[in-house]
């Protein structure tokens, strides 16, 4: 007996679903998108290859039409699911609730082309009781929501497919431009250009210790008579002058001389009490954007990795949706909330039912707030993997607090005044807060991207003062005087941008959509544009190089305000107040003011090759400048070259390093002198991955044959190696010894993540650098003999994920970046995972999916030989050359 399908996107959520439904609905998963414009030259139909628009997909000579293809990965799906929907006595398509949702549906209903009725369905959370009532809702599917989606995939394309060559050009094959990705490279680079601008400047101020009683205070000196002490906001940024009016800047003399008098010019003098009683609110609940903001600052996640994470937690039922832009809570949740709040808290800390008010630009989507489910099911009841569990917790609390009361506080200041010499009064400061109600501050305290404005958060208790009392020698009152330091501060540069404040910025000024910010980063730290320091993410040279070229070319491209109108446009369009030809045709054509994509294209030959200028040399007045080659950036003077390590800033390159490293080339390798051995001569240089060593002189041109190297551990410096040094890490591999027991041998060495033994191709990581020269073979085998610790996968590594084992081969199945882009195999079949899934995101099932998918599949043609210039996929195809670190040889 038929009954209706149920489509969604993946098989976990398609799981979560049949829980609710039963047997009353077939639930089947479409594994992402079933269709898209042709991703490279074998996907281009035949009947548009001749066309000068065929590699694009798009026919921009009559309106835009695009040209959708079902991949080969999603052939089998597409026959299975027809299949299932031949049997069905409806269709119900329950894709994600916001436009890529939208139209992901309408394409499912091109493609599959059911007779029958077929309706779209909408919840926001995977319940049962949203599941059904999605249901008794069912309705069309949104055409305006579809041609705003489908704009934005045809303007994305536009971009991306007509200013990547112009790249691969200019400045190096295999690069990308990205409507979107192309501003966020150029935030990043600009603010690390201010950082290279920056210069650092001194302060000095006083801290006096002050003791009453148990409880001792810091007051700080803020003003000499009417002039203000200076602080580090009153230098300017890029000259480090000092532009503060009416201020006073202490050195280190002025400030351990003022130490000396007001040290012995006591008593001093209360001269000000405020106490200020005042309110705090708590934020609201979490949108896309802010979620992925707070696990930034609060768990170290990355935004692909909150939103992996936040992604299977919402198809196992567990949170509501987590692309929304939205801060409203239904009324069950607000119900829910109060309940666990009264339960928790008590009922002094219910703050009553809230609502808020997003400030986001554009905001769009009119759903809830990123929520829990079931606020019954707190974070500790629940068994989560760990980074479901700390999100989770990151969720309930923040959600749960957004209810809660204010909190209220008495905010103090103390103003405290000593007489200089010169009789001029000496005023110092100290502020306070005491949480008098701690309100939601009991659940939940939001981070902060300045680590100072975390401790302005916390609780400072002062004691009880009046004005008149008096601050006296140890020994001679209750309010006395325990130190007093000279204290320095020097200015800091500019922080480099974050996941957290990237995605604050982003969309502040309304660039692009939340729920693309994850794979943005994604994609630019793929590419190579930008690398991580910790949390920051510093651009690489090529980034420089390239948003030099868009800003002087394409400058209107990569404008904030620009990109921020599109955004605008495409909601118009959504709301059916702009028609989408229209669109399309000002961007591609131009109108007024704006020249028009095309045109911007079609004159690329006035396009020069874009060089950074580092600076000059004091000695001669020569400029240098920094290139991207095929090998790296380098810097060059003249017609001297030499390349510059990978793991340097940009902002930390300075000209003396710059020139250290041409003078080094100019000058020839420094020998450190003979292995005795063969008697050949071993050099100690500095390439692109940094400093190594070389046994033997560098090979003529054309020569296949390679002198031995290795690179400098973190701990071994250019400057004092020594020969011994040298040759010790020339050695390696180290042979530790031939296990018996596996026939193998067992050999060290320094790999990119650190010092590690090797048996076959099993792999363990040893604890020091010295243990590569010491491990014995009876230590190594028990090394093997333990379970491989796992590894949080780095940008460096071709293996990205372990994600399990086949369930019917028991194969261990494995997602590796490959030339186009990321790929599941269990070392039989390899199959693309689809360019809209997340590959944090993939799960087991969805693996052995996409890997049955492409069993029995077509081979594609071409794979066995490099596709013609242009002939591949053209906007970001090309794996960016991995950051190597500097253990890599």
């Amino acid at each position: 007996m038929s009954k209706p399908l149920v489509i969604v996107e993946s098989p976990a959520k398609a799981k979560t679903l049949a829980r609710f439904l039963g047997n009353q609905f077939r639930v089947e998963a479409s594994v992402g998108h079933v269709r898209d414009l042709p991703e490279n030259a074998s996907e281009v139909p035949e009947s548009i290859k001749k066309e000068t628009w065929g590699r694009i997909g798009v026919d921009v000579d009559n309106g835009f039409k695009p040209y959708y293809v079902v991949s080969s990965d999603r052939k089998s799906r597409i026959r299975e699911l027809k299949a299932a929907v031949k049997d069905a006595s409806e269709v119900l398509l329950a894709t994600d609730p916001d436009r890529e949702g939208e139209s992901i549906s309408w394409h499912l209903r091109e493609v599959l082309k059911p007779k029958g009725s077929v309706k779209r369905i909408v919840f926001h959370e995977i319940t049962e009781e949203a599941v059904r009532e999605a249901i008794e809702q069912a309705r069309d599917i949104d055409l305006k929501l579809v041609d705003a989606q489908e704009s934005r995939r045809i303007l994305d394309r536009l971009y991306g497919y007509m200013l990547s060559p112009v790249l691969w050009k200019k400045v190096q094959t295999g690069l990308s431009a990205g409507r979107v990705q192309s501003v966020a490279v150029r935030l990043i680079v600009e603010r690390e250009e201010e950082r290279r601008a920056f210069r650092r400047s001194t302060c000095w101020d006083l801290d006096a210790k002050i003791r009453a009683g148990e409880t001792q205070f810091v007051a700080t000196l803020v003003r000499v008579g009417e002039e203000r002490v200076a602080t580090g906001k009153d230098f300017d940024p890029t000259t480090g002058a000092l532009v503060g009016r009416n201020v006073r800047l202490l050195d280190e003399a002025s400030a351990k001389t003022m130490r000396e008098v007001l040290a012995g010019r006591l008593p001093w003098t209360v001269t000000g009490v405020e106490e200020k009683p005042t309110s705090q609110r708590p934020s609201a609940p979490f949108t896309t954007s802010t979620l992925q903001q707070e696990a930034n600052r609060k768990l170290g996640f990355s935004a692909d990795r909150t939103m992996s994470a936040a992604q299977r937690l919402f198809q196992d039922g567990v949170i509501s949706y987590h692309r929304t832009d939205s801060t409203t809570l239904s009324d069950k949740a607000l119900r829910e909330s109060a309940r666990a709040i009264k339960d928790m808290y008590g009922e002094a800390f219910y703050g009553g039912a809230r609502q808020y008010q997003t400030k986001v630009k554009n905001a769009q989507e009119a759903h809830e707030a990123i929520r829990p489910t079931d606020f019954g099911q707190r974070p500790q009841s629940l068994s989560l993997p760990p980074d479901e569990a700390r999100l989770y917790e990151l969720i309930w609390k923040r959600t749960v607090a957004s209810q809660m009361a204010d909190a209220r506080l008495l905010r103090t200041t103390l103003e405290i005044t000593a007489t200089g010499a010169d009789r001029r009064p000496h005023v110092f400061t100290a502020s306070g807060k005491a949480i008098q109600f701690a309100g939601f501050l009991r659940a939940y305290v939001e981070g902060s991207d300045d680590p100072a404005g975390e401790l302005g958060d916390q609780e400072i208790l002062l004691p009880k003062l009046s004005v008149g009392d008096h601050v006296t020698a140890p020994g001679q009152g209750p309010l006395t005087l325990a130190g007093l330091d000279p204290k320095a501060h020097e200015t800091l540069p500019p922080p480099r941008y974050t996941d957290a404040s990237l995605v604050k910025t982003l969309e502040e000024d309304g660039i692009g959509r939340p729920s693309t910010y994850a794979s943005i980063i994604q994609t630019i730290e793929r590419r190579g544009y930008v690398w991580r320091q910790g949390k920051a993410l510093v651009p690489s040279y090529t980034a420089f190089a390239v948003t030099s070229l868009l800003k002087d070319h394409f400058g209107q491209l990569v404008e904030l305000g620009f990109t921020g109108r599109i955004e605008e446009d495409l909601d118009q369009v959504s709301n059916g107040d702009l028609d989408r030809t229209q669109f399309l045709e000002q961007f591609y054509n131009g109108l007024d003011d704006w020249p028009g994509l095309r045109h911007l294209v079609t004159n690329e030959d006035r396009i020069e090759y874009p060089v950074i200028e580092l600076g000059v040399d004091p000695a001669t007045g020569q400029k240098i400048v920094v290139r991207i080659g095929r090998y790296g950036a380098y810097a060059q003077m003249g017609d001297a070259n030499a390349s510059i390590p990978e793991d340097i800033a940009p902002a930390d390159f300075t000209i003396e390093q710059a020139l250290k490293l041409l003078k080094d080339r100019t000058d020839g390798p420094q020998s450190l002198g003979a292995d005795p051995k063969t008697g050949l001569p071993v050099y100690v240089l500095t390439g692109r991955f940094g400093p190594y060593v070389q046994l033997g002189e560098a090979p003529e041109k054309g020569s296949k044959e390679k002198p031995r190297r290795a690179s400098l551990t973190k701990n071994d410096q250019p400057d004092s190696i020594t020969l011994d040094r040298a040759l010790e890490l020339l050695s390696l591999p180290r042979l530790v010894g031939h296990d018996a027991e596996t026939g193998q041998d067992i050999i060290a060495n320094f790999g990119r993540f650190g010092p590690y033994v090797k048996r076959g191709d099993e792999f363990r990581s040893l604890g020091t650098d010295a243990d590569v020269f010491g491990v014995t073979l009876d230590q190594a085998i028990e090394l093997f003999k333990q379970e491989k610790k796992g590894r949080r996968r780095t940008a460096s590594r071709t293996v990205l994920r372990e994600v399990g084992l086949h369930p019917e081969s028991q194969a261990k199945i494995e997602i590796l970046e490959g030339r186009y882009g990321p790929y599941v195999t269990d070392g039989t079949t390899n199959a693309s995972v689809p360019k809209d899934v997340l590959v944090d995101a993939l799960t087991l099932e969805e693996s052995v999916g996409l890997l049955k998918a492409r069993e029995g599949a077509p081979a594609k043609k071409g794979r066995g030989r490099a596709p013609a210039r242009g002939a591949g996929r053209t906007m970001g195809t090309a794996t960016a050359r991995k950051r190597p670190t500097k253990r890599s040889a």
